[in-house]
């Protein structure tokens, strides 16, 4: 169905029109002026059916300022027999048709079908290149294949909760500090469930100025604003029938947020600058590093919009409460860098895996994947040693003071040890005599701070 605008000064036209174009379940609006015809413009139609002489003045005139508006609307001009050159001029305003008076109206029903056609296969072309351009930035960020890699208490927790959940088209609501897998959580929920064929749409919150985002989730339509040149396809609409993630929904501006909360009580958008209603089937599943319950509390974020993506909260564990899976990750990022020109693989020396479990890690395993490939391309033979790896604990990687004394020494202790070890290469027997604490205590106290010894 479409939106047509048939401006005529002849009323018993417009109306013959009107019910030949509804038989084909189109909508008509009618105007029998200019001035009529540009208030009606103000609300997105898809065809504009104009005659050239009107008793206010001239179609061309209209016809020039749809164009020069951009209006996102296909247009054909109605002339009298004989009007040629009248045609022509049309034409080189920007119609895309004309229709010669009188007309039978079968014949032009056939005619406008066939330019509604044409927006429609544009439509059509356009979500197929905003489709590749997703395809091309997933591609870009593609995690390798990595998965949810871990055997640790807290990782095996979160691989069962998203089993249980992956079945089901629930909200979920993936929280963790920045680094931890959340898109790898949201790529394995959409992996395990019913939608999996189907398309996984990733849009990062963050990475998008205030004024592109709408545009971006929902599309929009040809002149909705200066640089609209073409209709586009929203990350929305790209995800239908599938999932669509949205990471860093925290930093999604309040004129957003209310949107988004009416797509997923609605399941329904608009496109920018457009009219058309269309209805999507998406399963969301949003990811953030902020504790939206603070951000609810300081209205920062609607709490309405929060209680809708939180049916399902999932909360992705700090690499340092689970350093029992640096083994496991350290192999996996050095098998995909450590691979020699000379077909060499370059290996962990034991001190190193005990230098990285005595580290905090606060950009957690996307920092520990960037210390890895840094210690693939400095190490000399294909060993990789701690001095390979360069870990220094910075004051602000320490652990934070907090007003619980007891926690905060703990802290400390902690962080006294992991030095120890780190400097001492991972001899645990040097690190202790460094301490002036026998070895049976510091193993002891690794096992209690969860490192490995």
């Amino acid at each position: 169905m479409a939106r047509i605008l048939v401006v005529d000064d002849d009323p018993r036209l417009r109306d013959s029109l009107r019910r030949a174009l509804a038989r084909l379940d189109h909508e008509v609006v009618e105007a029998g002026s200019i001035e009529e015809a540009l208030e009606r413009l103000s609300t997105p139609v898809d065809l504009l059916v104009t005659d050239i002489r009107l008793a206010t003045g001239t179609g061309l005139d209209l016809i020039a300022k749809a164009r020069r508006d951009s209006l996102a609307v296909k247009i054909v001009a109605m002339t009298g027999f004989g009007s040629i050159n009248v045609a022509v001029d049309a034409m080189r305003l920007g119609a895309d048709d004309f229709i010669e008076k009188p007309f039978r109206l079968d014949a032009v029903s056939a005619r406008l079908t066939k330019v509604l056609t044409a927006v429609r296969l544009e439509g059509e072309v356009a979500r197929l290149q905003r489709a590749n351009e997703c395809l091309r930035d997933e591609l870009e960020t593609d995690t390798g294949g990595a998965s949810l890699i871990g055997d640790s208490a807290p990782m095996r927790q979160v691989r069962a909760l998203i089993g249980r959940v992956a079945p089901s088209d629930a909200s979920v609501l993936i929280q963790g500090e920045s680094g931890t897998g959340k898109e790898l959580a949201a790529r394995e929920l959409h992996r395990l469930s019913a939608r999996a064929t189907r398309p996984f749409v990733a849009c990062d919150c963050n990475t998008l100025p205030e004024g592109v985002i709408e545009s971006e989730l929902f599309g929009h339509e040809k002149g909705a604003f200066t640089s609209a040149d073409r209709r586009r396809i929203g990350r929305f609409e790209l995800a239908d029938t599938g999932t669509i993630f949205l990471d860093e929904i925290g930093e999604l501006a309040p004129g957003v947020q209310v949107k988004l909360l009416r797509v997923l009580q609605e399941r329904a958008f608009v496109r920018v600058g457009g009219g058309e209603t269309i209805r999507v089937d998406v399963r969301v599943v949003a990811a953030t590093n902020r504790d939206l319950d603070v951000a609810t509390q300081q209205g920062r974020f609607r709490t309405d919009l929060f209680y809708r993506l939180n049916v399902v909260p999932i909360v992705m564990p700090a690499l340092r409460d689970r350093l029992d899976d640096i083994p496991l990750l350290a192999d996996l990022f050095v098998k995909r860098y450590g691979r020699r020109p000379n077909g060499q693989q370059v290996r962990l020396a034991s001190g190193t895996i005990a230098a990285l479990q005595a580290y905090p890690w606060p950009g957690n395993v996307r920092q520990l994947e960037n210390v890895i490939h840094r210690g693939c391309v400095l190490c000399q033979d294909d060993e990789m040693v701690p001095e390979d790896v360069a870990l220094e604990l910075r004051p602000d990687t320490a652990a934070p003071m907090s007003g619980d004394l007891r926690g905060t020494l703990a802290a400390l202790e902690r962080d006294l040890i992991a030095r120890a070890v780190r400097d001492h290469h991972g001899n645990l027997a040097a690190a202790g005599r460094a301490l002036g604490i026998e070895r049976n205590l510091l193993y002891y106290k690794l096992r209690k701070y969860g490192f490995r010894p």
